[in-house]
């Protein structure tokens, strides 16, 4: 038996069992494809975010991806991936990136779980609402370039400032 193969067969859990509890406790419409894969439809500030999880059991790692319901048309997509790298240079967790096939910006994580035992709730919740939180405060960044016209600079500019309180 080999290293991985161990590894896979003393996880507590499959990841995927604590992701399912995290969409039923928010009540968000999902889909478990298989035990490895799974998917799920968050409301977000600005659309509906599409989840996917993947778990490999090679890696013993899960992803995530975040997508936007945005496309970026081909002129556009050089500006974006500037808009990228500005992005990214101020993340904690995770990045953006484009998935050129479709033209989709998505919010990238992975989650390394040798060793762990499991993930918990709480880290998937947190994967799941960091995703949440950083594509609503960079969803009008991708607005502005592909639409507005706005360089990447000045759009980084605009996700970056903190507003206090509600008008």
């Amino acid at each position: 038996m080999g290293v991985s193969s161990h590894i896979r067969d003393t996880l507590a859990a499959n990841p995927l069992d604590i992701v399912e509890q995290v969409a039923f406790a928010h009540d968000w419409a999902f889909d478990r494809r298989s035990d490895e894969e799974m998917a799920i439809q968050v409301p977000g500030n600005w659309c509906d975010y599409s989840l996917y999880f993947a778990w490999n059991t090679d890696a013993v790692a899960v992803q995530l991806t975040c997508a936007f319901d945005m496309r970026v048309p081909p002129a556009k997509q050089a500006r974006v991936h500037e808009l990228l790298a500005l992005i990214n240079e101020h993340m904690w967790l995770g990045h953006f990136s484009l998935w050129n096939d479709e033209g989709l910006p998505m919010f990238r994580h992975a989650l390394p779980l040798r060793g762990a035992g499991g993930p918990t709730i709480e880290q998937m919740g947190d994967i799941v609402e960091t995703a949440i939180a950083d594509c609503d405060r960079y969803y009008p960044a991708f607005q502005f370039v592909i639409w507005g016209e706005r360089t990447a600079a000045e759009a980084v500019a605009v996700a970056l400032v903190d507003t206090m309180g509600e008008a």
